[in-house]
């Protein structure tokens, strides 16, 4: 897949109070935050700062050098990573809480991926010195990066294991459920992904996939929509994950 050019601009608001208070929710509600005090959330949003960004626009390019670190407050994006024969591949979703960038307190060397807002998205900016700032008064924040960074890795090799050993359609419902990052959430969870970009994260037809997925809404196991997936039984999708 190609990408078009970033052709936007981002634009920046001062945080009113109900800018604070849902940004501190998506931070409370995160899970590399959840164990911290909601003192590390509050100095965070004091020492960042809110991005908005159209939908088409990247957040961050593949082999950018800039630090730091992008939490997604509201949206989504698609990340992309280079794969032979010049192409970007997509390779995950990014919504409300997951991180992206790195600190090189911890990790040097330039960014990994390529993130795209799928709509528009705001994002909190979180430069290094802000981060160095927090630390100040929040230590708790560097093992709270080693947290999404160890959590991150698990993922990625969660998906080359899925990509070793499962067979289409279990893959398709594997990753399906990781990229829909089901939690204890009492609704139904969407994945917002078409055919074609599902085919290409596990290395597939979009054919292949339509086949596979349309047998499982026969079944009642999702239902599928233009460029989103609902996932209608858990339980059973598990259990097609785990053949």
């Amino acid at each position: 897949m190609r990408l078009a050019l970033n052709c936007h601009t981002s634009y920046n608001f001062p945080m009113n109070i109900s800018d604070w208070n849902l940004a501190l929710g998506v931070l409370r509600q995160a899970n590399w935050l959840k164990a911290y005090p909601i003192e590390l959330a509050e100095r965070l949003l004091a020492e960042g700062r809110l991005v908005h960004l159209n939908a088409g626009e990247w957040a961050q390019s593949e082999g950018d050098d800039r630090s730091g670190l992008y939490v997604v407050m509201e949206g989504v994006l698609h990340t992309y990573c280079s794969a032979p024969g010049d192409r970007l591949v997509m390779i995950g979703l990014a919504e409300a809480g997951a991180v992206l960038g790195h600190a090189t307190r911890f990790s040097g060397g330039p960014r990994l991926v390529t993130a795209v807002c799928l709509e528009p998205c705001v994002l909190l900016e979180i430069s290094e010195a802000a981060l160095e700032r927090v630390a100040e008064s929040q230590a708790d924040i560097w093992r709270a990066i080693a947290d999404f960074t160890y959590a991150n890795m698990r993922s990625v090799l969660r998906m080359a294991a899925d990509a070793i050993s499962l067979p289409p359609r279990q893959h398709i419902v594997a990753r399906l459920l990781a990229a829909a990052a089901v939690g204890d959430s009492a609704e139904i969870p969407v994945v917002r992904i078409s055919q074609d970009l599902l085919g290409e994260m596990i290395g597939v037809t979009r054919k292949t996939v339509n086949h596979h997925l349309s047998k499982l809404e026969r079944d009642g196991l999702l239902k599928l929509g233009y460029g989103r997936i609902e996932l209608l039984d858990l339980e059973r999708l598990r259990a097609v994950a785990n053949g």
